[in-house]
């Protein structure tokens, strides 16, 4: 387990599996995957976790359980908020459901820590949380580890589940996935945000049974997911997420993001009150030397001589907002002067 990250919504991360697969745009400059690939090529707990290419490493579906990772949390006494497998992927198809049940019951001998687990993987997620037999196999794990947990509830009350989302089209499939699996807090990643993302336009999951329903959607429980052709088919209550983060993609390869899908997450959130988190604007700026010296081609590409810049349309279709890159830390996380550290309960 890692003290002392750099990830600023957490304390603490924590790598009982690693490996994982590509599953959306989002995972195009994973960070994780790229060191997997590289620095941590040699260690025991990355290798062969991803096969050399072109564009670097890449995850090749392989996954490995660390035992030796796996109790750390145990005999930490200070409380810590601990990101679940940052390299890797709690909820990816190939992780059996024995693994991930050693994992909970770690949380339920851990009360004192608040265990952050983050998917793209939202319908197996919710699988796994609403089985019935969950619980019991949980309960065995934490008995074979060590003890029965003290007060035990379900869903545990030391665990946040969250989604990671995009764009608008991983939001629509993740998040009502999400608000459907039972949790202590339900939360939503938007890292590395690559377009605009209107909660406010995410459609709940309600029964519905019209000819024009997409069964290729319904969800594991049988619920029908309504393809928007009845009134079973209604607009999602923001209210209903606890805790929203948004940041911009940092690293190799990074892609901007516009300043106003920014904002518009936070104006939605602040109008539900949903907590709001701005952790970084990543490698782009919006407020760099982009207008000194801009040379702009017929084809609509933007130069400058000295820093790279990137002309990004704007969401109203009223032109492009040109970004410089100026890297992670000149980048900051002031959002229009403003830094945004909310958390759930204020947590």
């Amino acid at each position: 387990m890692a003290d002392n990250t750099h990830i600023e919504w957490t304390d603490a991360t924590w790598n009982p599996i690693t490996g994982c697969s590509v599953v959306s745009p989002g995972c195009t400059n994973c960070y994780a995957m790229r060191l997997a690939g590289g620095r941590l090529k040699h260690t025991a707990s990355r290798q062969g976790l991803t096969t050399p290419s072109k564009a670097g490493p890449v995850w090749n579906g392989q996954l490995r359980f660390n035992a030796a990772e796996l109790v750390k949390p145990l005999s930490c006494r200070r409380p810590r908020k601990i990101f679940v497998c940052a390299h890797g992927d709690l909820f990816h198809a190939s992780v059996p459901d024995a693994w991930i049940d050693q994992v909970f019951a770690v949380a339920a001998l851990s009360p004192q820590h608040t265990f952050q687990v983050l998917t793209k993987r939202a319908e197996r997620m919710r699988a796994y949380v609403t089985d019935p037999d969950t619980p019991a196999r949980i309960i065995d794990a934490a008995l074979r580890m060590k003890a029965l947990p003290r007060d035990w509830q379900w869903p545990l009350p030391n665990v946040w589940l969250g989604v990671s989302a995009e764009d608008q089209a991983r939001a629509d499939e993740r998040i009502p996935a999400l608000l459907a699996t039972p949790a202590a807090v339900h939360f939503l990643s938007a890292e590395p945000l690559l377009n605009a993302i209107d909660l406010t336009e995410i459609r709940w999951a309600k029964s519905c049974d019209c000819p024009d329903s997409d069964p290729t959607l319904n969800a594991l429980d049988g619920t029908v997911y309504c393809a928007g052709c009845c009134e079973g088919h209604e607009r999602l209550n923001i209210g209903t997420l606890n805790w929203v983060i948004v940041g911009g993609e940092s690293g190799p390869g990074a892609r901007p993001m516009h300043p106003d899908w920014a904002r518009q997450i936070r104006d939605d959130c602040a109008a539900a009150g949903v907590a709001f988190f701005f952790k970084q604007w990543g490698a782009w700026s919006a407020t760099g030397p982009h207008n000194r010296d801009m040379l702009i081609g017929q084809d609509g590409s933007v130069a400058h001589p000295r820093f790279q810049t990137a002309a990004v349309e704007n969401p109203n279709g009223q032109g492009r907002t040109i970004l410089t890159r100026v890297g992670k830390k000149a980048a900051g996380r002031l959002l229009d002067g403003v830094q945004h550290d909310g958390m759930p309960g204020g947590r």
